[in-house]
C-alpha cells in the first residue's frame, strides 16, 4: 500500500492536448505515455495520487471537435534520477 506521507515529488503527465493553440501530435502523446509507464517501472516507482480529465469542445467552420485529455499526477518518495531537470 503507497502512503501519502512517503510522497515528496509529484510529476504531472498530460496525455493528449490541452490547448488548441498547440495541437499535440500522436507521436508526443506517445511519449506522454511512455513516459507514464516508465513512472510505474523503473526505480524509485511512481503511483497515482490524482487524476484531471478534461475536454474542450471547439467550432471549426461547420464543424465541432472535441479536444479530450487526462492529468495524471504520480508521486514519488524522491525525484527519479532519470526525470529531465524541468
Amino acid at each position: 500500500m503507497f502512503d501519502l506521507t512517503e510522497v515528496k515529488f509529484v510529476k504531472r503527465i498530460v496525455v493528449g492536448t490541452d490547448d488548441p493553440n498547440q495541437m499535440r501530435s500522436e507521436q508526443q502523446v506517445a511519449e506522454a505515455n511512455d513516459m507514464l509507464n516508465r513512472c510505474f517501472n523503473e526505480s524509485p516507482k511512481g503511483c497515482i495520487i490524482g487524476m484531471e480529465k478534461s475536454f474542450k469542445v471547439l467550432q471549426i467552420g461547420e464543424h465541432q471537435v472535441v479536444l479530450q485529455w487526462i492529468c495524471y499526477h504520480v508521486g514519488f518518495p524522491r525525484k527519479p534520477a532519470w526525470l529531465p531537470a524541468a
